[in-house]
């Protein structure tokens, strides 16, 4: 899979490009455009703003779920556009809009 990436002042955006070569059933290119747009939807808080295209090749016909959510969030790593790991394995904290309950909501204690 190919990523490209344009910054810009807006957020995150995704563009998608899965061809009949890459699965000749529409079946199959929707469920790779489906796995990568729930992929970005995920790390949007965390994407730095632009616009992305993803064109998507034949080897994702074959690949599992994971392993396009995987590569996808290797090559957002690579450009630059998502924060590496922590090194000690952590997540990077959630943001602020994120980190606050839900008006309303009552506070869970972990079970014991």
């Amino acid at each position: 899979m190919t990523l490209h990436w344009l910054k810009s002042d807006t957020p995150a955006r995704l563009g998608l490009a899965v061809s009949r070569k890459v699965d000749p059933r529409a079946v199959g290119r929707n469920r790779i455009k489906r796995v990568l747009r729930e992929a970005t939807r995920h790390l949007r808080p965390w994407m730095t703003a632009g616009d992305y295209v993803v064109v998507a090749r034949s080897a994702a016909r074959t690949a599992s779920n994971t392993e396009i959510r995987q590569a996808f969030e290797r090559l957002l790593r690579r450009l630059g556009a998502l924060p590496m790991p922590a090194a000690d394995g952590t997540m990077p904290p959630l943001p602020p809009s994120q980190s606050e309950p839900a008006p309303g909501a009552s506070p869970v204690e972990p079970a014991r």
